[in-house]
This record gives structure tokens, sequence and C-alpha cells, in this order.
């Protein structure tokens, strides 16, 4: 980890980490993989970055991840503000519990991510596993790949997702977002893929499995399906509506804004 230097500093050793001291005027806290760090506990690199919050650090770079867990998890309540980007193999509950804070994930994410969060924004630049924001309550979350598992299973709330690959099954399963016309929440599944050029291209279905929307009691699936691929035997309680100019003006701001970041990480590359 360091302290006391730029974002283009080196990183602190870790035998010296009790060293750790308050940011000056524009200095940024950047996370090192150097060294085998645990993959939690009192030892690990996201306790650390606690306790760096704690003392005034509010910008962090966190890289060369080795599986390292529940990045983003602990700093507690009102974190707006803070923005955290991981590079490498992440590990599993990042982002769990967040209220407020920002998150990119600059690759594939692993499992129970963004469990119980309340409010923030989550940006994904790959595909995210199994429990995905299971018992969600709020936050903006953006996912530029696919989601391996159920997705977005939440008991109230008003969580926003934004996949533009697809689900494998059970998404949105016990939905309880309320009217999303009226500051409920939904998910938008666009059903889409990059080819190996580079190029954006449909899947060959926006989503292959079952139980989609299932026991869902409120909010909304917006989903790219021009051919009409997804039909009545795959939901589990959901009805088909049309998309209607008020729909459109909901969601258009969030397709503009995972336009926005899939181009900026696609132009990076």
């Amino acid at each position: 980890m360091a302290s006391r230097r730029r974002a283009s500093g080196a990183g602190l050793p870790f035998a010296t980490r009790d060293r750790l001291a308050a940011p000056l005027p524009g200095e940024e806290f950047a996370g090192d993989r150097r060294e085998r760090l645990p993959p939690e506990g009192d030892d690990c690199d996201a306790t650390l970055l606690c306790k760096a919050y704690e003392i005034g650090w509010r910008r962090f770079i966190v890289y060369r991840l080795r599986g390292q867990r529940f990045h983003g998890a602990g700093l507690g309540a009102a974190t707006s503000g803070v923005r955290i980007d991981l590079y490498g193999s992440n590990g599993d509950y990042t982002a769990s519990g967040m209220d407020g804070l920002e998150i990119h994930i600059h690759g594939n994410a692993q499992d129970q991510v963004a469990q119980i969060a309340k409010h923030g924004k989550l940006v994904i630049y790959g595909d995210v596993g199994q429990t995905f924001m299971y018992g969600a309550k709020g936050g903006d979350v953006y996912v530029l790949g696919q989601r391996g598992g159920p997705a977005a299973d939440q008991r109230g709330g008003h969580p926003r997702v934004v996949i533009n690959g697809t689900c494998l099954d059970f998404l949105a399963e016990s939905f309880m977002a309320g009217d999303p016309l009226n500051g409920g929440g939904f998910v938008i599944l666009n059903g889409i893929e990059f080819d190996g050029q580079g190029r954006l291209t449909p899947q060959p279905a926006p989503y292959p499995g079952a139980n989609l929307f299932s026991l869902a009691s409120g909010g909304a699936i917006y989903i790219r399906d021009p051919y009409q691929k997804v039909v009545e035997r795959q939901l589990n309680g959901g009805v088909f509506l049309p998309v209607t100019d008020k729909d459109w003006r909901l969601i258009r701001a969030y397709l503009e804004e995972t336009s926005a970041s899939s181009a900026s990480k696609c132009g990076s590359c």
C-alpha cells in the first residue's frame, strides 16, 4: 500500500503498513500486490483500506490482486466520494454492503459481489459470478460481460442494474423493487457481446435460462429482444409488456452511461 505519495508512486511495503498517515492535499492511496497478502482477516489489504479510509483517504487503487476478498466492504454508511479501482483477480464479496462509494473492477468479478448493497455505483469490466447483488437494496450497477448465476435477487429497495451480456438463470428472482417509473428498481439486459475484432454483436439468445423474474412482485426487466426469442414459458409469475416512452426516458440515461463506460474501457485496451 502507499501513503504520502501520488497515484503514480510506488507502494508502501506491507511490513510498514502501521506507518500509514493521513493524505496531503491532492494525494491518492494506491494498493500494491508485490507481496502475498492474505485473502481476508486483520492483515489483508481490504482491512488496510478501511483503516486508510478512517484517517481521510478517499481514492484507492489496488492492483496485482490474486483473489483477495472484501474490497469496499466494511467502510460503513454514507461513503459518497470514495472511489476504488481494482486490477488483477479480485476475490469474493467485493462491494458487499456498499453505501455510496464507487467501485470499478477492471476485469472479471467473482461470487457474492454487491450483496446487501444500499447505494453507490459499481462498474464491472468483465463477467460476474454467482449470487450477484443478493439482498441488495439499491445502487447503480453496470456489467460489461455475463452473469453466471442468480442476479439481483433482492427483497426490497430499488437497485438499477445494466447487464450488457446475459444471465444463465434466475435473473431478478423475488424482485421487490416497486414501480420503476416512480423511483423503483429495474434490470436492463442487452444480450450483446464483443467479437474477436472488438465489435458489438448480438448473442444467440438475450436470456437462455428459465426462471426469468421468478416470483417477483415489483420492478421490471428491460430486455433487448428485437426477434422476440424470450418466451412466456421462461417466466415464473411475470408478464411481457411493451416499452413505453416513459420507460425509454427512464432507461436511456443508463444505456448511455454503460455505452460510455464500455467505450472508455475498450479504448484503453
